[in-house]
Parts: structure tokens; C-alpha cells; sequence
């Protein structure tokens, strides 16, 4: 959905700094007839690898277009069995690395979320989940809120 409303979520704001995601509801399964949250493992992905793929790059060259310097937030590990719609095992870091090529080939910052969460999972996500629990969200906020102000600053030492 990202790829069809990008331009309307930006809409005509003068954005100094753009922190994104994409990729953990791209890799989950959907009912092909009603679009919805699926446990089925027949049942398609919302975006495969190769729409994912296409989806960000034309994501990304929006982003671009706003002046704004842009940084990429890596899509944070779950675990094996999930409640809630099914998501493959691995598939997280199969898209990371197609979007870190991306985000490498466009100079744009990536902020890695997954290797930050992951030998942590335990400890600041819910059981079962991919949400975390409150002092995992403070603890990926505070790993945003660090990029975001880098940026901020950088922008201040190059007079932007």
C-alpha cells in the first residue's frame, strides 16, 4: 500500500528528514480473495521479494525527490511461530537485504532496527509476536529518535 500512497502521505510538507520502513507487512500472508491477514501457508505473500523490490525502488525515488534526507529503518525480527497473520521464518532478513541494496545503491542511511533487536528479542518483544513490549518500543524509539536527530544536525552543519 505504501507504493500507492506515498505521494499522499507527504503530501505538500517541506520534509528536513524522512525515517521509513517497509517490509514486515510486505512478508506476511493474505487471502488472495479478500486481501486479508492470512495463516494459510498456500496463501500468497502481500509483496514478494521481486514486487518488494520494485515497490521500494519506486518508493525510494519519491523520497528523494523531497529534499529531505532519508533513512531507512530495517525491518525488526519475529519469531519462528507468530500469533497473527503467518510470516515465513527468515523472511525478514531475505527482504532487509534486498532493501539494504537498495538504500546502499540510492546513499541513503540505514538505520538496522534488526541487528539492534535481535539478541535482544527476549527480553523487549512480546512472546509469540512481532510487537514488543512498552520497553522494547522505548528502547527502538530512542534508536529513531538518535538517527533522526544525527540527520537534524547534519543538516544544521551543511546550512540546510
Amino acid at each position: 500500500k505504501g507504493d500507492q500512497n506515498i505521494k499522499r502521505w507527504l503530501g505538500t510538507t517541506k520534509w528536513d528528514v524522512i525515517h521509513f520502513n517497509f517490509g514486515l507487512h510486505d512478508l506476511k500472508h493474505v487471502n488472495p480473495g479478500t486481501s486479508e491477514s492470512s495463516r494459510n501457508p498456500e496463501d500468497p505473500l502481500q509483496a514478494d521479494l521481486k514486487q518488494y523490490k520494485k515497490n521500494l525502488t519506486e518508493i525510494v525515488e519519491i523520497l528523494k525527490e523531497t529534499g529531505a534526507d532519508v533513512i531507512f529503518a530495517t525491518t525488526t525480527p519475529y519469531p519462528n511461530q507468530t500469533e497473527g497473520p503467518l510470516r515465513d521464518p527468515g523472511m525478514a532478513e531475505k527482504y532487509n537485504q534486498v532493501a539494504i541494496k537498495i538504500m546502499n545503491r540510492n546513499q541513503i542511511v540505514i538505520n538496522d532496527l534488526y541487528t539492534f533487536a535481535k539478541p535482544r528479542l527476549g527480553e523487549i518483544q512480546l512472546p509469540n509476536n512481532v510487537h514488543f513490549k512498552d520497553t522494547g518500543y522505548w528502547e527502538l524509539a530512542e534508536k529513531v529518535i538518535n538517527r533522526i536527530t544525527e540527520a537534524l544536525e547534519d543538516r544544521r552543519n551543511r546550512g540546510m
